[in-house]
């Protein structure tokens, strides 16, 4: 890609922007909220045209303007978000709008699924094309989304954030596909916010900035601190590192639960957050963690137990009961459950407090735009007005919405499920300092992430899940490295 240029609306968002990816070649490519990678991926791919600039493959000059142009010269995107069907097998997921017909036009679904096989083995994947799809580990459905691109004789993959939902085992069997994929000479543009990762697996990275092409280094050749010092532009003090946070550790806790079961992933918890602590939860996916977070904020049902807030007992049945109570979750998956995409900033921030704007019966929209503008300067939410539709803003801006509402909102209890997941560094450091900030202010904060840099970071104290229920208990100050919590996970 040489040169490629894209405004919207008179707001250059590339500039003369130019990437090269070799055969046989794992490429990251990254940088901060408005970088520009992913309208430089939706130019490859045929969502957007770019303004100027060429297409080179193999040498030779390509026009893309669509999905299927995007086919035709062998191009694929795996999404972060899955676009599979979960009600539907594998086989036919992989073939959906190109199924497998036979003479007479009729579905040939054997044929689907032979062909299907072939993928799986070639992938070294142990499962069956005709497994319901939302029967199968996330991880499975990843790999269904690899062998979808390459039912399309895809040579060129791009991949989007593909193990932000997977386990440590998930994502090592990724990487062993993706090692086998570039011995067979399959091209793969890598994009993730995990630097380690980075490291692992990638050959060169390529790192845009506020539209711009910055720089293309091999791995081999680099470190992590050059790679943030050219993602944000600037020597990076990192928020990654524990601060030791005063709050009052004796009297009666903010938050309290007592015994609490429901269904099969919690079993018998019990927790105490004081004002102003920050509680971290660590654990395996499935160890009941998001479980947990789902019926404190009256999601799933809770089958048995007590939840105390401010010393008072409160019956959570939905997420109103919760709301009401003073608790609040930012969600796993903000996109699904956190933001409703098609609305404004502006809309999406008011939503908990409609009750609180209303002047008579209509919203007093000068009072809502004055609360959305401040929390927008608050955050650092990178938005031309507070009108602008959520979906088109980054990732790492869709969370600080997602944060921003609940703020409006002044809740007593946050629940936070993965608050940082698919952002970038610079968002990534934003976030825990408003993290910080809220339980400065005397909140109770229960945080889970899979990113134990990130966990080590925030909490003053962490628990460690495991089927279910809370298995040991340990202070920041007696954590003195990230192996030794991740050997308290993996020790039950």
């Amino acid at each position: 890609m040489k040169n490629i240029s894209k405004a919207f609306n008179g707001i250059t968002v590339l500039d003369k922007v130019d990437f090269s990816l070799r055969k046989g070649e794992v490429h990251a490519l990254m940088g901060g909220n408005g970088a520009g990678k992913s309208t430089l991926m939706k130019i490859l791919t045929g969502v957007y045209s770019a303004d100027q600039g060429e297409i080179i493959i193999e040498g030779k000059p390509v026009s893309i303007n669509s999905f299927d142009d995007a086919k035709v010269n062998n191009i694929s995107m795996i999404f972060q978000e899955f676009s599979l069907i979960p009600t539907l097998t594998v086989a036919q997921n992989i073939f959906l709008a190109r199924e497998q017909k036979n003479s007479l036009g009729l579905l040939n679904d054997k044929e689907s699924e032979k062909r299907t096989e072939e993928l799986l083995n070639e992938l070294g994947v142990n499962i069956k094309p005709t497994d319901i799809v939302q029967n199968l580990g996330v991880g499975y459905w990843q790999m269904t989304e690899i062998a979808k691109a390459l039912s399309q004789d895809a040579k060129i993959l791009i991949m989007d954030e593909p193990t932000s939902s997977l386990t440590k085992n998930e994502t090592e069997v990724l990487f062993t596909i993706i090692n086998e994929l570039k011995a067979k000479d399959y091209s793969i543009i890598y994009i993730s916010h995990r630097m380690d990762e980075i490291f692992q697996i990638c050959d060169r990275i390529t790192i845009l900035r506020d539209g711009k092409y910055i720089t293309t280094e091999k791995c081999s050749e680099t470190d992590l601190d050059s790679v943030i010092k050219h993602i944000v532009g600037k020597e990076f003090d990192q928020a990654f590192e524990w601060q030791e946070r005063p709050y009052s550790a004796d009297g009666p806790p903010v938050f309290e639960v007592k015994n609490l079961s429901a269904g099969e992933k919690v079993q018998n918890v019990n927790l105490k957050i004081q004002p102003g602590e920050i509680v971290g939860i660590a654990g395996l996916m499935g160890s009941g963690r998001t479980e947990l977070m789902r019926c404190l904020f009256g999601i799933d049902r809770i089958d048995s137990g007590e939840v105390f807030v401010e010393g008072k007992k409160h019956t959570i049945k939905n997420a109103g009961d919760a709301i009401a109570a003073g608790i609040t979750l930012i969600p796993e998956d903000r996109r699904m459950q956190g933001l409703v995409l098609q609305h404004s900033v502006k809309d999406n921030m008011i939503l908990p407090i409609l009750s609180k704007l209303k002047k008579g019966l209509f919203v007093d929209n000068r009072r809502a735009n004055d609360i959305s503008k401040r929390f927008v300067e608050k955050l650092n939410i990178k938005t031309d007005d507070i009108f602008k539709q959520s979906n088109l803003l980054s990732g790492g801006n869709q969370q600080k919405i997602v944060l921003a509402k609940w703020l409006a909102h002044d809740p007593t209890v946050l629940l936070l499920d993965e608050p940082t997941i698919g952002v970038d560094i610079g968002a990534k450091t934003e976030i825990i300092d408003i993290i910080r900030e809220m339980a400065d202010s005397g909140k109770a904060i229960l945080v889970v992430s899979s990113e134990l840099p990130e966990l080590l970071a925030l909490s003053d104290r962490v628990l460690v899940m495991h089927e279910g229920q809370i298995k040991k208990e340990m202070k920041r100050t007696e954590i003195n490295s990230e192996e030794e919590l991740e050997y308290a996970i993996q020790g039950f």
